[in-house]
């Protein structure tokens, strides 16, 4: 049955009137004007669980970079001088004998030693490649983690675990669940955002419950901005509408919905009173949002972006300006990283497309004094194999979950350290291997949440972002 039809079973006229006269009387007419939530908003839809954080937290926001596709290790943070001696020799099968591959199965195994050279950089001396200068120039300020490992091979479950803790698909977002427990500091935005870009070899396509709210309130979820045009469907009044009318209209809905949730108390319409009203203040907060006029020059250079033009850049510089509006956190996904063939150029592309913005973005928040309070985190869902993939010059490397890199700054991570590593060939992660839950786990820590105590019962089960195996907060890249 629709729901308007179930509604009007449930009130007769008489009994409609009635409500309606108590419950316009007697509450206020919500003015989504109001620095301060309505009454149909209960706190937790701007301030999070109580009793959370459950210690004082390192960070207050997260802004997670996703090089959606898999960046190879090998070329970027994990200099392999046997690799590259072993160039075009087989494969030991003692790395590779029973293990999973995505799609060299069957075929002759060689190895493929780095494509670039990797150099010391910073006070810290951290090696980082060639093909990402920029990066390299932060490395007193990163913390690369060089031992990750996950569960899945293929990239939408790859996806799926780097996002929820687990190949299940419909469980809660790393978003969803910070937004639910810490809520956000924005009246007038979603406090979960993801912006998506594209440039690089073959794009997988990012599904949106990767960004979903699974189990929990759906207004956790996060909010996909559009690279072009509005950033959301409808977000300016139709022609002849003004605000006023439009702040009426909404104000009259959710008086409805008020006096349905009074009947049924069915959460889910909390949601719609609490959406229906941050929509309308997103009306005039958007377009100042997406108004980067007001960015210096340098600024703009730095970023490699002259404003909204939809590329990696611009969603940085956006991550920034939505970091200083208070959203919680802020998803980028660039796709394009799947290189399988014609390693290197497709290297040059994504590198030359993200390796700028990431640093810019870095460099802005420390000088801001963002950054001591904002965790960045770089990385793809998993990385790429030692082995050749391809035939003749234009050689590629196949998806690997046995061992890659990714970095973190900022929110209490400490700069210029390496931690972890993998084998002679980059396979396995060996020394302090650290599992996507780890990651999550840290990340959790940084924000001031134990992620033990961050658990909603679904189907029996104390269900949580970090799973029912053990997780590790990594202590030693926090400062």
């Amino acid at each position: 049955m629709h729901p308007f039809d179930e509604y009007r079973q449930a009130m007769t006229r008489r009994s409609f009137l009635g409500h309606a006269s108590m419950g316009i009387g007697a509450a206020a007419a919500s003015t989504m004007l109001s620095p301060t939530p309505t009454a149909a908003m209960d706190a937790s839809a701007l301030g999070g669980l109580p009793g959370l954080p459950h210690f004082a937290p390192k960070a207050r926001r997260v802004i997670f970079l996703c090089m959606a596709g898999g960046p190879s290790h090998l070329e970027t943070f994990d200099y392999k001088p046997e690799l590259e001696r072993m160039d075009g020799q087989p494969m030991p099968q003692s790395f590779t004998s029973g293990q999973p591959i995505a799609q060299l199965q069957g075929q002759e195994l060689k190895c493929l030693g780095p494509q670039y050279k990797f150099r010391r950089h910073g006070e810290s001396g951290q090696e980082v490649a060639d093909i990402i200068p920029n990066i390299a120039s932060i490395a007193d300020d990163i913390a690369i983690i060089r031992s990750m490992h996950t569960d899945q091979i293929n990239h939408d479950p790859a996806h799926t675990v780097m996002n929820t803790g687990t190949s299940i698909s419909g469980r809660p977002s790393m978003g969803a669940w910070v937004t639910y427990g810490l809520g956000t500091e924005s009246q007038d935005l979603p406090g979960f955002l993801v912006l998506t870009s594209v440039g690089g070899r073959n794009p997988q396509p990012i599904a949106s419950r990767q960004w979903g709210a699974g189990f929990l309130p759906s207004r956790f979820q996060g909010v996909e901005f559009y690279s072009k045009g509005d950033p959301v469907h409808y977000v300016r009044n139709p022609a002849g509408v003004s605000r006023g009318q439009q702040q009426q209209l909404v104000e009259s809905i959710n008086r409805l919905n008020e006096l349905r949730y009074q009947q049924v108390a069915n959460p889910e319409i909390e949601t719609r009173i609490a959406q229906m009203e941050l929509a309308f203040r997103m009306q005039q907060s958007i377009p100042e949002l997406m108004d980067f006029s007001d960015e210096p020059r340098h600024v703009l250079e730095s970023y490699g972006t002259e404003g909204s033009d939809g590329s990696f850049a611009a969603n940085c510089l956006l991550a920034r300006r939505l970091a200083e509006r208070g959203t919680r956190f802020i998803h980028l996904y660039h796709r394009g990283w799947d290189h399988h063939g014609d390693l290197k150029r497709y290297m040059d592309i994504c590198c030359n497309l993200c390796d700028g913005p990431s640093a810019a973005l870095v460099k802005d928040l420390k000088e801001r004094g963002m950054l001591e309070d904002t965790l960045v985190i770089w990385g793809g869902e998993f990385g790429r194999t030692p082995m050749f993939q391809g035939k003749g010059k234009d050689p590629g490397r196949d998806h690997h979950i046995r061992g890659f890199s990714m970095w973190m700054a900022g929110g209490g991570v400490k700069g210029g350290v390496t931690y972890g590593a993998t084998d002679e060939l980059g396979y396995n992660a060996v020394e302090k291997p650290v599992h996507v839950r780890d990651l999550h786990a840290t990340m959790l820590h940084l924000l001031g949440i134990n992620h033990h105590r961050l658990s909603v019962k679904f189907q029996g089960l104390d269900t949580k972002l970090t799973g029912v195996e053990e997780a590790h907060v990594v202590k030693d890249v926090i400062g």
